[in-house]
């Protein structure tokens, strides 16, 4: 099982900030009102793909080029922000970058992703069947697959924890979402390097549980489907490694509704004028559900990504749910 010592993360640190700053976490006082309880933002929206997915690209594309110096690019899926930052990281080395999503993907998450120099390839109708369609043609194209899970890019995406929690180390839970499960795990493991006993309550859409369900069943549950506007979480089969993580480390795992995403997106707005993409507010989501439980406590919420569609933006502000 993957783990990382202190000195392997703030290497990655080192690494991380040749190409991008670190980013801020704030206290808002509007947002604690809501929340009842001391509540920190960490910013991932202020990276510079705005989603914390750059971090592990940037440590995975370090690592590619280190290790397997011939190859000529880079397969992966994604519903975007995995794959504006493996752009991004690839072109940058000088790296082919092909990258699958699912149809009816999000446009302007689309755009970004061509916009740093991805070929964009849309195939299936979930990120699951992308995702098997995208290693099956980068295996006849002599690509290397870049898979939603892998310890070089958990070691990038565990340096916004790192930063998180050296900063606030009295920090009592942190709310982090989960997709595949890079986020969970690299907040567990910089916990965990760290040596604190801040609990991370993992947070899924009740339409795509397979974590939840995972962790519940003690064994991997695929779902049949994921439709959630969350599309940073609309994930129907649960990655091994990334399951063994936080299983065992994650304090609990909740889901919350399209409905409570909606609102987290729109609570972001009035209290701190930052956008969320649904993922992105999630974590709050889950803290506003548990609302009694944390009061008075002093949490975190991670807002992972601020790449939300303009359509669906006005639609949340407007008071709606966005539907898929």
């Amino acid at each position: 099982m993957i783990s990382f010592t202190k000195s392997e993360l703030e290497d990655a640190c080192a690494l991380v900030y040749r190409h991008m700053a670190r980013t801020p976490e704030y206290i808002w006082p509007l947002l604690n009102a809501r929340t009842g309880g001391t509540t920190w933002v960490k910013h991932e929206n202020h990276g510079p793909t705005g989603a914390f997915k750059n971090r592990g690209a940037i440590t995975f594309m370090d690592w590619l080029v280190r290790t397997h110096p011939d190859v000529p690019g880079i397969v992966t899926a994604t519903r975007g922000n995995h794959g504006q930052g493996q752009a991004r990281a690839a072109v940058a080395a000088g790296l082919r970058a092909l990258v699958y999503v699912p149809r009816g993907n999000s446009v302007e998450k689309n755009a970004a992703m061509a916009g740093f120099g991805a070929e964009l390839v849309e195939f299936g109708d979930d990120f699951d069947t992308a995702r098997e369609e995208a290693f099956r043609v980068g295996a006849e194209q002599g690509l290397f697959i870049v898979p939603p899970f892998h310890s070089e890019l958990v070691r990038g995406v565990a340096t916004y924890a790192f930063e998180l929690l050296t900063k606030a180390p009295e920090i009592d839970t942190i709310y982090v979402p989960i997709g595949c499960g890079s986020g969970i795990c690299g907040t567990i493991l910089a916990r965990d390097a760290l040596g604190l006993k801040t609990k991370i309550v993992g947070v899924v859409s009740d339409a795509a549980q397979t974590a939840k369900l995972s962790v519940e069943a003690g064994a991997l549950v695929e779902t049949n489907s994921a439709d959630t506007f969350a599309d940073g979480m609309a994930v129907r089969v649960p990655v091994q490694d990334a399951y063994d993580i936080y299983s065992k480390g994650a304090e609990r795992i909740i889901a919350v509704s399209d409905d409570e995403v909606a609102e987290a997106i729109r609570a972001y707005f009035h209290c701190t004028h930052n956008v969320a993409e649904g993922a992105g507010a999630a974590p709050l989501a889950g803290l506003l559900q548990e609302k009694e439980r944390m009061a008075g406590k002093t949490c975190a919420v991670i807002l992972c990504g601020g790449n939300i569609d303009t359509e669906w933006f006005l639609k949340v502000m407007a008071g709606e749910t966005p539907k898929v």
